[in-house]
């Protein structure tokens, strides 16, 4: 692959009710759906992708399928090993839960949670494989924030500080050895819908 469009899945229920999801299988809210659709228009003007590949949870397929079908980019198939981060034991809860089980120090705790080696580990058997079936290709990966996070950090050499949001497209580009980070966190296919809401 020469270039990779990471894509956060759409806005679920748990989005929106603050739970942490991790590699639960919890589905997209309408409001993901309509972000998905957005994203699909713009990429449907924006050619060069030659195929999606999405992570098997339910919320990343639909997205990558809503994606596909407003673009007209061929959905490839889903992939376990582009998976959400295993949260452990907090999956599931609300931050308020999380301080109530485990106390305000919570993120100090060993509750389980996927390290970014065991994660990146995981993003490196995927790339060692689709590089090869896909090679010289452009791909877009229908994925998590959490999972996305540490490609994007370790492309850079540095933390990244936002929050990635939902249907958001980060492009990876190849360089020799090294991936170049020309877009990181773009969303302005949801300008539209933020027009909307403040009309």
């Amino acid at each position: 692959m020469k270039t990779i469009g990471l894509v956060r899945h759409g806005t679920t229920e748990w989005n929106l009710a603050g739970r942490m999801q991790g590699q639960m299988d919890t589905p997209l809210a309408e409001a993901g759906r309509v972000q998905a659709r957005l994203l699909g228009r713009r990429l449907a003007s924006e050619p060069g992708w030659d195929g999606i590949i999405a992570s098997d949870l339910s919320r990343a397929a639909e997205t990558a399928q809503i994606v596909a079908a407003a673009s007209g980019i061929p959905l490839i198939g889903t992939d376990a090993r582009l998976r959400e981060r295993s949260f452990g034991q907090i999956e599931g809860t609300t931050r308020e839960e999380r301080i109530a089980r485990f106390g305000e120090s919570w993120r100090e705790l060993d509750l389980g949670v996927e390290s970014d080696e065991q994660l990146l580990s995981r993003w490196d058997s995927f790339l060692g494989d689709a590089g090869k079936s896909h090679a010289g290709r452009r791909i877009l990966i229908v994925t998590h924030g959490g999972y996305i996070a540490p490609i994007v950090q370790r492309a850079l050499g540095r933390i990244l500080e936002e929050n990635l949001d939902n249907t958001s497209l980060t492009v990876l580009d190849r360089d020799g050895e090294r991936w170049n980070v020309p877009l990181i966190n773009c969303t302005e296919h949801l300008r539209e819908l933020e027009l909307s809401q403040q009309g």
